[in-house]
């Protein structure tokens, strides 16, 4: 079976149609990071980095707690082209954006209160904390467009489109570099103008997004988008009941991501510093492989939408090989070439010599990660986030119990405990899917 996989050149191409557009455009992602880290870690003093680390942190966690938004909405977009079921395509779409909105202004509204409270907890110096203050109260305001665009990439990807996902998301970030240089070198507006620039681009790319939206609908001769708007309420306990699972899956990851920035913080200034320059490489590594597994997401929606046995298992096998070629060259890119990309992310040596100290904890990190990555997006096109819910609160577990008994180890019981979360995650979902598989209920029946 496996001979007979690797020979189907169609299965191949779609593959790369759908992920080699997206890793390109989820690589300007961190790249755009790495504008703003290497922006602020060029100015005089370490803290004003470690205020940008903690106050994007703050972001992602909201962010990325609704990042269930772009996900159930490939997975669920991707189910109903399989079935060629127009009317639930538009479905989707509608209740996606309707629950963005709603999600966007319960944002707004409690935002003072979670900028108290987290940083209430935080032990960083005065300065971080201050000029994190500044970073969030500013970057708030891309709440609206940020979770509607998740909705239109996952609408976009759920498709079989990942041209449109990539012109958006380049598009967006390359605004967002353009200004970051412009407001904080070029108007010395230093946090303010990282954070407005990001608002700015987070809305141009709204405006583009919904552009692209009618396109496809366009292409797909969806017509009308009265009918299936007026019956937005069917469905929409499947559609609650998955965002549930995956928002609980997210709030799990981003508890781990959070902890790594603000126990950092309790290290010292140099050590936050240097802990945000290394995120950067992970989340490198993060929307590379991310790239592999929205390919999945979407070829998986589609196969289990059409009932297509065979082209499931071809589609698990094809992707799973490319992902792992992608994770082999990151690592060797991270071994080669680490040290002169921390170099040119900050210039103070300090912070230089600290990210140097834990640099191999990111050179092996890709091989271990990769499997979570695409066993996520197995799992989001099959649309089974109860799986992901329950293994994403075991690997979290595993994350705090390694950090405590290591704890000793200051900074490297963070990244060790780091490295066993991305593993638990893959293992503990590839254990479930291995059961399910041999007891045939995670594949459609013939």
């Amino acid at each position: 079976m496996t001979i007979s996989v690797f020979k189907n050149l169609q299965t191949h191409k779609a593959v790369f149609a759908l992920a080699f557009p997206m890793v390109l455009s989820n690589i300007t992602v961190p790249l755009l990071g790495l504008v703003d880290t290497a922006v602020i870690g060029h100015l005089e003093h370490a803290f004003y980095l470690g205020g940008v680390a903690m106050g994007s942190t703050m972001i992602t966690v909201l962010f990325f707690l609704l990042g269930f938004l772009r996900m159930s909405t490939t997975g669920l977009t991707a189910q109903a082209l399989g079935a060629n079921d127009k009317q639930a395509l538009v479905r989707v779409l509608a209740q996606g954006v309707l629950m963005s909105l709603l999600a966007a202004l319960v944002i707004l509204l409690i935002h003072p209160l979670i900028e108290r409270v987290v940083l209430g907890l935080s032990d960083a110096s005065d300065e971080v904390r201050f000029y994190a203050e500044e970073y969030f109260s500013v970057r708030i305001w891309s709440a609206p467009a940020t979770l509607t665009n998740m909705v239109i990439m996952g609408w976009l990807l759920g498709t079989q489109n990942a041209r449109l996902p990539m012109v958006l998301s380049i598009v967006v970030n390359i605004f967002n570099i353009g200004l970051d240089i412009l407001f904080v070198v070029g108007f010395d507006w230093k946090v303010q103008g990282a954070a407005a620039a990001s608002v700015l681009a987070d809305y141009a790319g709204l405006v583009l997004g919904i552009w692209f939206v009618i396109r496809r609908s366009r292409q797909l001769q969806l017509g009308t988008f009265a009918k299936p708007f007026a019956s937005i309420r069917q469905g929409i306990g499947r559609f609650v009941r998955l965002n549930r699972d995956i928002f609980l899956r997210s709030l799990s990851l981003q508890l781990v991501f959070s902890f790594m920035t603000f126990q950092g913080a309790t290290l010292g200034d140099n050590i936050i510093a240097a802990n945000a320059v290394l995120m950067s490489f992970l989340m490198l590594i993060s929307y590379a492989m991310d790239g592999f597994a929205y390919a999945m997401e979407s070829m998986v929606g589609k196969a289990i939408g059409a009932k297509d046995r065979q082209q499931l298992t071809i589609t698990l096998s094809v992707t799973t090989f490319w992902g792992g070629i992608g994770a082999v060259l990151l690592t060797v890119v991270f071994g080669v070439f680490g040290a002169q990309i921390v170099a040119i992310i900050s210039d103070i040596d300090a912070v230089r010599s600290e990210a140097s100290i834990y640099l191999p904890w990111l050179i092996v990190m890709p091989v271990i990660s990769m499997w979570c990555f695409l066993l996520d997006g197995i799992f989001i096109g099959a649309t089974r986030g109860k799986d992901m819910r329950n293994t994403m609160l075991l690997a979290m577990l595993g994350f705090f119990f390694v950090w405590w008994a290591l704890n000793d180890f200051g900074n490297h019981a963070l990244w060790a405990a780091m490295l066993t979360f991305m593993g638990l995650r893959g293992g503990l979902l590839a254990v479930v899917m291995f059961y399910q598989w041999r007891k045939e209920q995670f594949l459609p029946e013939h």
